[in-house]
């Protein structure tokens, strides 16, 4: 019987074939990502340099002698790898657990294609079971609180987390989330808002889901 990690494994390994050598990439934060940089760099394939979006995916990064560089150093990336919370039919997504979102958001939209990597229990018919986290400026945290009570979400503050930017999450449980487009525009106009953990306005292109019997790889053009 495959155990989680070895469904992250095996989603890890498929997303290596996404690669285009000699290029930069994206890299996103989290345990499945740290499973596709040990692949990357068994696998021989040589990129030019990451762009990460963490300080846990830049130290993996200096263990395996991958070179790091700046989004600013960059028109843009090919492909952007990263995992997700949870991951609709649609391949939209909610992200942020390890609370790297902010960073997440930037680079996946300065990629051309995005690669969610995941094992299948992330894989949903509706978003919303996991919570939603919100990356809040700390004096405004009561008042995007309250905004947020009045969707229908419980919010709770990340406790003793502070983000890389030194904001603040609140992490948002029992939203119905029908329509994640329309509320991740929603959430983001609230004042003191940063960024959310919605990815419905730049889904994934193509999901790599680890499965029992092997990697399924949807892309988005073939749903």
């Amino acid at each position: 019987m495959a155990t989680q990690d070895d469904l992250k494994r095996i989603a890890a390994q498929k997303a290596v074939d996404f690669v285009p050598e000699n290029e930069y990439i994206g890299i996103g934060t989290g345990s499945t990502v740290n499973c596709f940089i040990e692949a990357l760099a068994a696998s021989g394939k040589r990129i030019k340099g990451a762009v990460s979006t963490s300080q846990a995916t830049s130290e993996l990064l200096a263990k395996f002698e991958i070179p790091e560089i700046r989004l600013s150093d960059v028109l843009g990336l090919p492909v952007y790898i990263d995992g997700a919370d949870e991951v609709n039919h649609t391949l939209q997504m909610i992200k942020g657990g390890g609370g790297a979102l902010l960073a997440e958001k930037i680079v996946a939209s300065a990629s051309e294609r995005f690669i969610c990597i995941a094992d299948e229990s992330k894989y949903v018919s509706r978003l919303g079971k996991f919570p939603l986290p919100v990356e809040v400026i700390p004096h405004a945290r009561s008042l995007v609180s309250r905004q947020l009570l009045k969707l229908g979400g419980e919010p709770e503050l990340r406790i003793g987390f502070t983000t890389a930017s030194g904001h603040e999450i609140v992490d948002v449980h029992g939203l119905t989330i029908n329509e994640p487009l329309t509320l991740e525009d929603t959430i983001n106009k609230i004042p003191g808002v940063v960024e959310n953990g919605l990815f419905a306005r730049h889904p994934a292109h193509v999901l790599v889901l680890g499965k029992t019997g092997g990697a399924e790889v949807i892309q988005i053009g073939s749903l």
